[in-house]
């Protein structure tokens, strides 16, 4: 194994990047291979040459170690890094929860309050070419004799339309949220970022990643007027907000920001690395300081891209650009986003700037 140039180092930094290619490993592959098999829960059933992501990083370490033995314990503290790779986390004072954590039933259907509704409709694309898909939310009692405000919440790299539904069950917690007195009712527009006429989030999701930047098109030129054509909604900037999870979160600072005429309310949660640059996501700092009712940023103290979000938020300190910063203790997860979205929609829309 040690007389292997460069395959060591390979997997572990393979390991601490979720993004390991076990093909690289050859020598290994079929003890690798039946070894996953052995392990309790789903085992593998296509040929192990593909990326392993997400739970499948413990396991990972698990076998690594065990195949290992001792070669590892020093590389494994200090792992060669390449260009591009996640960085150790840094934390300072102001990366706290600002935030509290929420009650474990945000999202609990009450049968003793007004419910909402949550539609599937389709619009004409011009930008794609193609018929497309929205998931829409509809407050309580909602009526063409009121007009409402809009929130368009993005998905990530690996989703659609529909994560949002299954990973903060958006009909329950904003109908909560309204009875409560602590949300403005709104109308929440869930659409496809992913602006390519195979939308769906199928093998390999990175190779879509253009597609996303292309939906900024599509958002503004027919989503936004597809909504405004077909709901009571009020059409001007106070009254539009955007904000999304991970890759979502990401065209959320690119679009609000690169749009100040369209949107007044911005909130990234876990933001990608598809996030522009600080300096060209704002180019205009001062006008910034004053442009928008509220800019919320949030990561979790696990995330392994905590880093992009911290830049942000560094840029909006030294600028003073009002904003509102929330470092929880997930990681890059369904928790995290959930929670930030519920603290999110009770201040999105009450026309006043948070500065923490």
């Amino acid at each position: 194994f040690q007389a292997e140039d460069g395959i060591r180092d390979d997997l572990v930094t393979g390991v601490q990047t979720c993004a390991l290619p076990i093909s690289a490993c050859r020598p290994f592959r079929r003890r690798l291979f039946t070894r996953f098999q052995s392990l309790p829960g789903p085992g593998l059933t296509a040929p192990v040459t593909h990326t392993l992501f997400g739970s499948s990083r413990i396991l990972l370490l698990t076998l690594l170690a065990s195949i290992c033995g001792p070669v590892l314990p020093i590389t494994w503290a200090q792992p060669p890094r390449r260009p591009g790779f996640p960085q150790p986390l840094e934390f300072s004072p102001t990366d706290r929860q600002n935030f509290p954590e929420p009650a474990a039933d945000i999202s609990k259907q009450r049968p003793d309050i007004p419910h909402g509704r949550l539609e599937m409709i389709q619009y004409e694309s011009k930008t794609v070419g193609t018929t497309r898909s929205l998931n829409v939310y509809t407050p309580p009692g909602y009526t063409t004799d009121t007009r409402y405000p809009v929130l368009y919440l993005l998905h990530g790299i690996g989703g659609d339309e529909t994560e949002w539904q299954r990973f903060a069950d958006p009909l329950n917690l904003l109908d909560n949220l309204i009875a409560d007195g602590k949300a403005a009712p709104m109308i929440v527009v869930m659409p496809n970022g992913r602006a390519q006429k195979n939308d769906r989030a199928e093998g390999d999701v990175f190779a879509s990643a253009p597609a996303f930047a292309t939906f900024e098109k599509d958002l503004l030129n027919d989503v936004i007027p597809a909504i405004e054509g077909r709901y009571s909604v009020k059409a001007d900037r106070d009254s539009r907000a955007i904000a999304g999870l991970s890759m979502g979160g990401g065209q959320a600072l690119n679009f609000g920001f690169a749009n100040p005429t369209v949107f007044a309310w911005i909130g990234g949660f876990s933001a990608a690395p598809n996030t522009r640059p600080p300096e060209q996501l704002i180019p205009d700092p001062v006008m910034a300081r004053t442009q928008y009712h509220l800019i919320w940023l949030s990561c979790g103290r696990k995330d392994q891209l905590l880093g992009i979000s911290q830049k942000t938020e560094r840029f909006l300190q030294q600028q003073q650009i009002p904003h509102s910063w929330n470092v929880d203790g997930h990681g890059h997860d369904a928790t995290h986003w959930k929670h930030n979205l519920w603290h999110f929609c009770q201040q999105v829309f009450q026309h006043k700037a948070t500065a923490e």
